[in-house]
């Protein structure tokens, strides 16, 4: 039985609603954060989606030097808490060391354990002992039931609010192949099952100094997904894709949203009357 895992009053598995976890890659700028946050907020309403608001302050696994990064822990936090405060929606963003758990555990809901950092044991203590939830993302080079390691990490500090989420695996030099056996694989674990549908289409590296993708690809993979089985469905959108200063290649349009979400409610209705 998947456990039930209530993130700011969205609720995560255990027969609960389809949900959504969006927003940009990281953030660009106070202003086009809560742009982008009000947009979302105003969609889910409109639409019931149960929505978790996504931004990272910081990207430190970025390919190169040059690239951008975010405003960092401060400025980025206090975004966020804008944010969360001016729209009343749950926020979602990832920690790099565990210098970074306290500060984020007091605004953030969900502490996104980033894929590469999956098995970096001080950062998963850290992460559950804050108390917050812990969303655990599958290292591309993990097999899927390998993340019950990381899994007991977190549940040695006795924090039982976990999600894992699936985001490909490696396939080659600079690519990725989503296998959607893995989401049944992972839900045997026991915990909410997330697809990262936008990260899934990533090519690691593919443009020479940053990871390319095809954001084409993560609407038909995210319907799989929903269709295989999944609590949660993360996309990274931007209001413009090609401007985002990262993951553009992957990010889906803020205008396209809803149509893609129309469709994986349809299908997940499908999936649960069956």
């Amino acid at each position: 039985m998947i456990k039930k895992i209530n993130v700011g009053g969205v609720r995560f598995g255990g027969g609960a609603p389809l949900a959504l976890i969006a927003g940009p890659c990281v953030i660009e700028s106070r202003a086009g954060c809560l742009d982008l946050a009000g947009k979302l907020v105003k969609l889910a309403r409109a639409e019931k989606i149960p929505f978790v608001f996504k931004a990272s302050f910081d990207k430190a696994n970025r390919t190169s030097l040059k690239s951008y990064r975010g405003p960092g822990l401060v400025q980025g936090l206090e975004i966020l808490r804008e944010v969360k405060e001016k729209f009343g929606v749950p926020i979602l963003t990832d920690v790099h060391e565990v210098a970074q758990v306290e500060a984020a555990a007091r605004v953030a809901d969900v502490l996104q354990i980033p894929a590469f950092l999956c098995r970096q044991t001080d950062l998963l203590l850290a992460v559950g002992a804050s108390g917050a939830v812990a969303n655990i993302k599958k290292g591309q080079f993990l097999a899927p039931l390998d993340l019950r390691h990381a899994i007991a990490k977190i549940e040695s500090t006795g924090n039982r609010r976990i999600l894992v989420t699936e985001r490909g695996a490696s396939f080659g030099y600079n690519n990725l192949v989503a296998d959607m056996r893995s989401l049944l694989l992972l839900r045997e674990l026991g915990y909410p099952v997330i697809f990262d549908a936008t990260h899934s289409v990533q090519l690691p590296g593919g443009a020479g100094d940053s990871s390319g993708g095809d954001g084409r690809f993560a609407p038909a993979l995210a319907r799989a997904a929903v269709a295989t089985g999944c609590d949660g469905v993360f996309l990274e959108t931007h209001v413009n894709p090609p401007e985002a200063l990262s993951d553009s290649a992957n990010a889906i349009a803020f205008a396209a949203l809803k149509t893609v979400w129309r469709q994986l409610i349809a299908i997940d209705g499908i999936v649960r009357r069956g």
